[in-house]
């Protein structure tokens, strides 16, 4: 091998070799301190790039489930209240009833009248007290079924159905007025009652099997999310324990490297034992 003071082969080639390994050793501390293996285009532009993509799903399935959301309490406090509605639907029923018994005096048929009117303006306060979110589906102030987003590019809707059961629409038919002061009162307004009760249990079962469509869709949507969660992590997350072996295998190479080259770089100096004098 030529030895000359100009150029050195063996200190070029150990900082050849120092250099590869102190790259390598700072791409695994990035993978170490981030807990990405790809953390940007250039580690891996394909990948990245699918890993980008599903990024943008998540966010959007994340707006997506808060639409569900959305729909799962309005749908929640709808049933609520439309329960309440039916209950004290019954009620009423109860003291109509008893005001078409012909043998009662006109102050007990009174009373009942009263009781009667009362339950109107109670159901009237939960109607108007059934809304989230500025959202009321029972008092008649939507007169459009609302569409929840359903998918992450919103090609897709779920429905939740307006029920009106403002007086005298066409589930409660009973007017907001009417009383129950005479018989004859009394049965004209049992019979609207029934259909009342009947159109309000109706509605009731509808909107139930429309909340257990949305909690259900809901379900699906946090499923997806953690499945592309996880495929994103796949991609892209770093094998922490395998990064952690590969940083002591480098940093003993590192310290070999700078060993090596600090013995080539002594190797000009078995010049000078060439020309001392014998």
């Amino acid at each position: 091998m030529t030895i000359s003071v100009h150029t050195n082969k063996s200190a070029l080639i150990a900082l050849q070799n120092l250099n590869k390994t102190n790259s390598n050793l700072m791409d695994t501390q990035g993978k170490i301190s981030t807990g990405l293996k790809i953390g940007n285009a250039k580690d891996n532009a394909a990948v990245w790039a699918i890993a980008q993509q599903q990024r943008a799903d998540l966010s959007a399935l994340t707006a997506v489930k808060s639409s569900l959301d959305r729909a799962t309490s309005i749908s929640e406090v709808a049933m609520s209240a439309g329960e309440s509605i039916s209950d004290l639907l019954n009620e009423m029923k109860q003291k109509v009833v008893a005001a078409m018994e012909p043998s009662i005096d006109q102050t007990s048929r009174d009373l009942l009248n009263s009781d009667f009117r009362a339950l109107v303006r109670q159901i009237n306060q939960v109607i108007g007290a059934a809304q989230f979110d500025g959202a009321n589906i029972l008092d008649g102030s939507i007169t459009n079924d609302i569409q929840f987003l359903a998918n992450a590019d919103a090609s897709e809707m779920i429905t939740l159905s307006v029920k009106d059961m403002s007086f005298g629409g066409s589930i409660i038919s009973i007017g907001a007025t009417d009383t129950i002061g005479t018989v004859t009162t009394a049965t004209s307004v049992l019979a609207a009652l029934d259909t009342s009760i009947t159109e309000v249990n109706k509605a009731l079962g509808d909107m139930g099997a429309q909340a257990k469509q949305i909690e259900a869709h809901n379900t699906f949507v946090s499923k997806l999310q953690d499945v592309l969660e996880a495929g994103v992590g796949n991609l892209v997350d770093a094998d922490l324990s395998k990064e952690s072996a590969r940083l002591q295998a480098l940093q003993v190479q590192q310290q070999l490297g700078v060993q090596a080259l600090s013995i080539a770089n002594s190797a000009p100096q078995m010049i000078l034992s060439l020309f001392q004098n014998g």
